[in-house]
């Protein structure tokens, strides 16, 4: 699964340009309507994994793809086995 989103990810690399000429082309007022509707399709035909949309975001040690926090791309489980630690700076167990 790793792998997979590895590939996801060079695949969103790959078009990014060209995804984002399309995408104005597509909802640019001053073209014709048959050449925004040609925009669409060339879009519409370009691989499914090129959207960034469908990258999952996976915590960075364990590949686990559920529970990752943003700012650390860790996974709850590795944050909390870190923080423990005392590898996290600035993380530290509430208690009140």
């Amino acid at each position: 699964m790793i792998a997979r989103e590895l590939k996801r990810a060079k695949t969103v690399e790959k078009y990014a340009a060209k995804r984002e000429a399309l995408k104005k082309a597509a909802v640019d007022p001053s073209l014709s309507w048959e050449e925004r509707m040609e925009a669409m399709e060339k879009l519409n035909k370009l691989p499914r994994n090129a959207s960034p949309v469908r990258r999952q975001r996976r915590c960075r040690i364990t590949g686990r793809p559920h529970a990752v926090y943003r700012k650390f791309g860790l996974s709850r489980n590795m944050l909390r086995k870190l923080a423990m630690q005392g590898d996290v700076p600035g993380l530290r167990k509430a208690s009140w």
